[in-house]
């Protein structure tokens, strides 16, 4: 259908008309009127007019997806100012223009350029304006109008999961709801069935079923047991257009899991079982396992085994292994074949999680009959008690029987049994057995002071088997006997002051014992029969284990006796009676008003009464300084030096002598007299020494001279031993000079001074044979040429 709109103007009129294909037209008025005002001035005398001017478009639609060979055609923008001469220029600008929309700039048609999408973009908004080529005046005002793309069935349904996963508890009732899937179209829902989407199941009946429109899946069939089928995959197909045939679809699948209820008891696969078990076994020695089967899981299959009856329910019990659901037996208490040889339990199990829903179908527990036998084995000997206590005097004498011990062997058999002490355990051997019939005698004196209680260990053992033996603890305790006089609890340093009044209490004494009477102590304390009337103290006893010490006279005085010795009997009340003599020093002291002891001793009679004690400090402080004064004195004095008479670098203490020149070689020979050196009286006079001061004048006596030539080491031992032997020689440090030298040596002399004098040349030949080091050397003397040259 063509469409043609026209809007007249007063002055001069254009319109413009869209052609466009389309089963439905709507007329906008948007933006339809608009006014222009054309006006003149008055001088040019001139009338002004109003002229309505605007656009009037249709919506365009366009169906997405167009697959024909030509562009698809969209319409057509035209003006009356249009002549068909090419004058107009049509332009189109906003979405998509140019790429997606193009126009036909001289005749306005306008076209799609490329395929739509509507699920891309539905709809899209230009603008149109025409414009003289010449001028480039826009000859109508710019226009917007829409282009709408319209949906076809091109999306087919997609669920929000690939895979879902759902799980419901087994024996669930029908039309319980499992999980509900979603599946949506990008289809336009406003326009057709494209959009509409319906729910099948295409996998999984008849366990289940989908609700179409809503896309929930309920179960289908009643009581379905996890036990039989925990797992179920069902398909799900979700088809739109409502369904209908030449609708697109989409699957998904649904992965559903039945959960486990507690439906099922616990079962025992067999009603009896076997056990064996050692008389020996400890308490809590494992003897076997025992399991009840239950098809559930988790903690619907968690089972509490327990002893309902029997025979062997005092002497066995059974604990629940929750790993494995097991229950094991385990020995309660000491078994014994000589008493009881089988046992009999009934073992039950129960499900500790019942569900109320299924306890009309049954009970869920389960029993089954256990059977023990014990078996017979060698038993060690078993004593009569757990353990022993002994209670013996502590005066009893050695080889008295304190006790005894009984085991017996507990088998049929009845072996003998001998007993024996373990050594570890009575170290000093105060105690022994005899190993017949478990006496225990003393072998050594006991002493309760020492040590009140002894712990020893006593061991039977079979004579036939000595592997078998057994341990008993034996608790000796060593009963007191008053064999200890009590004494005084404390070193008293008593004192009475010179001042004292007659009846003061000067010292309170307490007495100990080591021994301990089953009564407590009782002490009694009185002066001994000597001092039963002391002229100075008395004695009073406090009868509560105490003495207060009182005097009797008024006035004491330390220079006439400053010390008191006072002898106490103390006596204890047990049987037989202990006492002892405690003698008690009292010593004289000066003490002030108060009665305050200020001074003992009796020197300090002596010191004047006016003499303080800061006094006392000076007079000390005074005695220091005295003596520091004497010490530094005779440090000075030893530190004094004597005095060197000659002060001068030629001082020979050191005996260094410093030659700074260096001789004429061998052939000089009027630096020195080589005959000084041979002769004997040539030497120096002794001297007296210049350095020091002698404390006595004496002469040195003058040694006879030494003739002809005698060993240098004989002529140095003579002077020794005459410098040793000489009353009159010097004890410090001297100089004494040897001008004298000895034979001539057997290898000759090393020396070139008489190199001169030797007569005949000498072959030195043999200093070519020394190696090249020595080459020069035998240059210079090996050769006649050499010694001519």
């Amino acid at each position: 259908m063509r469409t043609h709109s026209f809007l007249t103007v007063l002055l001069w009129s254009s319109v413009f008309y869209v052609v466009h294909m389309t089963p439905t037209q709507k007329r906008t008025n948007k933006n339809s009127h608009s006014e222009r005002i054309t006006g003149l001035s008055e001088n040019d005398g001139k009338t002004l007019h109003r002229t309505k001017r605007g656009w009037m478009w249709n919506q365009f639609f366009l169906l997405e997806e167009y697959t024909g060979p030509d562009t698809q055609y969209v319409g057509k923008l035209h003006t009356d100012q249009d002549k068909g001469d090419g004058n107009l220029k049509y332009i189109l600008t906003g979405d998509g223009a140019g790429s997606l929309f193009v126009i036909d700039e001289n005749t306005g048609d306008i076209h799609a350029a490329k395929k739509l999408d509507r699920e891309e973009k539905s709809l899209y908004v230009l603008r149109a304006k025409a414009i003289d080529r010449k001028t480039g005046r826009q000859v109508e005002p710019e226009s917007e109008f829409i282009i709408k793309i319209h949906d076809i069935n091109d999306n087919e349904p997609k669920f929000t999961k690939d895979i879902y996963t759902a799980s419901i508890p087994e024996m669930s009732g029908v039309g319980t709801s499992v999980i509900q899937v979603t599946a949506t179209d990008a289809d336009d829902a406003n326009y057709g069935n494209s959009a509409k989407v319906v729910y099948s199941i295409l996998q999984g009946q008849p366990y289940f079923s989908v609700d179409p429109e809503t896309g929930i899946i309920k179960t289908a069939l009643p009581d379905m047991s996890r036990e039989n089928r925990e797992q179920y995959q069902v398909v799900i197909q979700a088809k739109d257009m409502g369904g209908q045939m030449g609708g697109l679809s989409g699957t998904t699948t649904v992965n559903i899991t039945l959960t486990d209820v507690n439906d099922n008891p616990p079962r025992f696969p067999q009603s009896s079982y076997q056990f064996s078990s050692p008389e020996s076994a400890p308490p809590g020695t494992p003897l076997g396992r025992i399991k009840a089967n239950d098809p559930d899981v988790g903690e619907n299959a968690e089972i509490e085994y327990s002893i309902s009856n029997g025979d062997g329910s005092d002497m066995f019990d059974i604990i629940t292994d929750k790993d494995t659901q097991e229950g094991i037996i385990t020995v309660k208490k000491h078994l014994d074949f000589e008493n009881k040889v089988l046992y009999t339990l009934r073992i039950e199990a129960t499900n500790t999680h019942p569900d109320p829903r299924f306890l009309q179908l049954g009970s869920f527990k389960d029993t089954a009959l256990v059977k023990i036998s014990v078996e017979d084995i060698d038993e060690p000997p078993v004593f009569s008690r757990p353990w022993y206590l002994i209670e013996v005097d502590e005066d009893a004498k050695e080889g008295s029987i304190i006790g005894q011990v009984v085991a017996q062997d507990p088998d049929i058999a009845k072996n003998a049994i001998k007993y024996s002490v373990d050594r570890h355990t009575d170290l000093d051997r105060i105690f022994n057995i005899y190993s017949g019939n478990g006496s225990l005698f003393l072998s050594k004196p006991l002493d309760r002071e020492e040590t009140p209680w002894h712990n020893i260990t006593v061991i039977a053992t079979e004579i036939n088997n000595p592997k078998q033996s057994s341990q008993i603890p034996v608790f000796i305790r060593i009963l007191d006997i008053n064999d200890h006089a009590p004494e005084f609890a404390n070193y008293y340093e008593t004192f009475v002051c010179e001042n004292a009044k007659a009846g003061q209490l000067i010292q309170t004494v307490s007495a100990i014992d080591k021994d301990q009477p089953p009564r407590g102590h009782k002490f009694f304390f009185e002066l001994v029969p000597e001092f039963a009337v002391h002229p100075n103290f008395s004695v009073v006893d406090n009868k509560d284990n105490t003495a207060g010490i009182m005097t009797r006279r008024n006035g004491y005085s330390r220079s006439k006796t400053s010390t008191y010795l006072l002898p106490i009997i103390i006596f204890d009340n047990d049987y037989p009676i202990q006492s002892s003599t405690g003698t008690l020093t009292i010593r004289v002291c000066a003490c002030d008003s108060r009665g305050n002891m200020q001074s003992c001793s009796a020197e300090a009679l002596l010191l004047p009464a006016g003499l303080s004690t800061g006094a006392l400090v000076a007079i000390l402080l005074c005695i220091i300084i005295l003596l520091v004064l004497v010490v530094l004195f005779t440090a000075l004095k030893r530190q004094r030096k004597k005095e060197p008479l000659i002060i001068s670098k030629d001082d020979v203490r050191d005996n260094i002598v410093t030659y700074n020149d260096e001789g004429g070689g061998e052939e000089d020979t009027q630096a020195f007299d080589i005959g000084t050196l041979r002769n004997p009286e040539a030497r120096e006079e002794s001297k007296m020494r210049r350095d020091v001061i002698p404390e006595t004048i004496f002469q040195i006596r003058r040694t006879a001279p030494l003739w002809e030539n005698i060993d240098v080491q004989d002529f140095i031992h003579r002077r020794l031993k005459e410098n040793d032997l000489d009353p009159a020689a010097p004890p410090y440090d001297s100089l004494a000079t040897y001008a004298y030298e000895g034979n001539d040596s057997i290898a000759n002399s090393l020396s070139s001074l008489e190199s001169l004098t030797t007569e005949g040349n000498q072959d030195y030949d043999y200093l070519s044979d020394w190696g090249p080091r020595f080459k020069k050397l035998a240059d210079m003397y090996g050769g006649e040429d050499s010694d001519r040259d």
